[in-house]
């Protein structure tokens, strides 16, 4: 009798749930649960209370009900019996997080707290934490804390600390409250499993954990707030468990709202792009994997250590056994693009669609694609939302130079697609800079399913040939293998991730090969992409952060109407 494994992805905007057969990889079913309150960047759901800018939170409501729609729906699909799936993974987008009570419910779930942000949680992009992971960075330079190079340099405002220490120092009656400080992704588990099992994956690239170091210690912490020096003992855990291991099982409740059996092993959580490495057969060194999609992770393994400017993070064994695994990123690449879609395009373009019953982008797309490297005179920065490698700063904005009176809006959005490729171009040419070599790209998520156009530009422009995933929804088919490893080889799963990538994981026969000429003549416009990069992004030129300032105080203080 076949067996299956249940994977879960957390994104930004919804949940995507895959039903797996575990003996050969077979994506039986599948569903997608948007969440109601989605990304809450305004104000508080059901009130007037507005967000700052660079505020970006989530409702956990969403995530529960996620679990209770979406594991149902693809059991239905599939007509198959619980007491077939063995195993269920999950994954989330990351660094978010959220304060709860000892018993692990949501501050922003208590009536008391509802009404303030910071009982929330801190979605991934929530940017409003820049002063604290500023903070957080100087006193580590002023007191050579060694754990900084594992993360380039440099702690992003995405991460764990800086988002605790903004409740501290915004709201601290939220962090007086909250017993628990905790990312979604183990939150998620703690649900499903009634147990607290923190993950080496999320603790280790988010919150500054090492296998072998363990957390800063509590003077480094007290040095940046004398209230945060216990924070890990009185707020978190020192108890982390490692990829693959089972962190419990289904509980009663948990059974009836879904549909499985009480007990089904759940996995330890993972984060959406450091699961996706298996998913897409890389269980070696020199292939990068990108996650494309809102943003884009870049993930690599290899067998040593080695400090890469900028990288988000290198955890020992934060992706697959017997590795360091690396991550670097950017902030925003399809958000980019659908900014460009949403404030730039004309009327007279949307008619169009209308007329041809295609898609905007499919239109944009079919324009560009007639466009010739360096043809249209632009040039862009793709900081539309910061910079998350190699320069780690949420302050820097976007650029886009060449305009003419003659520009058009294909024009545009191939310059935009251009520059999001060259970012990954700068990310690649700094972990070759050190030895850490990226043969080939593998890519997965939203884009390299939509965008031939993005694909072929990102291999023009690199250089290199990019393999696809086979999975329309990698991170989730990822999770659900490490279901079928949390289930074991005793209960029809697998003993570890690689015996799991060996019987389940496979890539399409397509491929994008990058053309020679459009190489040559990407890596002439790169080389002035990488004297703008450098002249904004290193302080040659702080006007960026400069018209940030002034924009905040205008908006803090308010402007008298005329």
């Amino acid at each position: 009798m076949a067996k299956f494994s249940i994977g879960i992805d957390f994104g930004t905007e919804s949940a995507r749930a895959v039903l797996v057969r575990v003996d050969n990889g077979e994506e039986v079913a599948s569903a997608v649960h948007r969440y109601v309150d989605g990304v809450i960047d305004e104000r508080l759901p059901g009130t007037d209370i507005e967000l700052e800018p660079d505020w970006a939170l989530q409702n956990p409501a969403d995530y529960l009900e996620a679990i209770k729609t979406a594991i149902p729906a693809v059991l239905r699909e599939a007509g198959i019996s619980p007491d077939d799936v063995i195993g269920i993974g999950i994954d989330f987008t990351s660094c978010t997080m959220l304060p709860t009570d000892k018993n692990g419910v949501p501050l922003c779930m208590k009536k008391e707290f509802k009404n303030n942000p910071h009982a929330w949680v801190k979605l991934w992009k929530h940017h409003a934490a820049q002063p604290e992971a500023d903070r957080i960075n100087q006193i580590a330079r002023e007191r050579g804390e060694k754990w900084l190079e594992r993360y380039g340099g440099k702690i992003s405002s995405e991460w764990f600390f800086p988002k605790c220490l903004q409740i501290l120092n915004e709201a601290p009656e939220i962090y007086q409250a909250a017993d628990k400080l905790i990312e979604a992704a183990d939150w998620v588990v703690w649900q499903l499993t009634g147990e607290e099992k923190r993950s080496s994956c999320t603790a280790g690239y988010k919150a500054i954990w090492d296998p072998d170091e363990g957390f800063p210690s509590e003077e480094y912490f007290r040095a940046v707030h004398p209230e945060m020096e216990n924070i890990v003992d009185e707020k978190m855990t020192r108890n982390i468990y490692f990829l693959g291991q089972k962190a419990g099982g289904l509980t009663a409740y948990m059974a009836s709202v879904t549909g499985l059996k009480e007990g089904t092993p759940v996995a330890v959580a993972n984060v959406d792009a450091h699961v996706s490495v298996p998913a897409m057969s890389v269980t070696e060194p020199g292939k990068m994997v990108m996650i494309m999609g809102t943003s884009i992770c870049h993930m690599m393994v290899d067998k040593k250590f080695q400090p890469i400017p900028g990288a988000c993070g290198i955890v020992k064994e934060g992706i697959l056994p017997g590795y360091f695994g690396y991550e670097a990123g950017q902030s925003a690449v399809g958000d980019i693009y659908a900014w460009m879609v949403k404030n730039t395009v004309p009327p007279e373009y949307w008619e169009e669609t209308r007329k041809r019953n295609m898609d905007i982008y499919q239109v944009l797309e079919e324009k560009a694609f007639g466009i010739k490297p360096g043809e249209t005179g632009l040039l862009a920065l793709d900081w539309w939302n910061g910079n998350r490698s190699v320069l780690v700063d949420a302050d820097l904005t976007g650029v886009l130079l060449g305009y003419t009176l003659e520009t058009k809006p294909e024009e545009i959005y191939r310059a935009i697609i251009e520059a999001t490729a060259f970012g990954t171009y700068k990310i690649i040419n700094s972990f070759e800079e050190k030895q850490i070599k990226v043969n080939e790209l593998y890519a997965c998520g939203g884009l390299p399913e939509k965008s031939r156009l993005v694909m072929q530009i990102f291999a023009d422009v690199t250089g290199r040939k990019i393999k696809l995933s086979a999975r329309p929804h990698t991170p989730a088919f990822g999770s659900a293998m490490f279901g079928a490893v949390a289930a074991g080889r005793a209960n029809g799963g697998y003993n570890s991730i690689f015996e799991a990538v060996e019987h389940m994981a496979y890539l399409k026969e397509d491929y994008y090969s990058p053309d020679p000429e459009s190489h040559k003549i990407y890596q002439q416009i790169f080389s002035e992409y990488d004297r703008l990069h450098d002249y904004f992004g290193r302080g040659e030129n702080d006007v960026m952060k400069r018209l940030k300032k002034i924009k905040l105080k205008v908006k803090g203080e308010g402007v008298e109407k005329c």
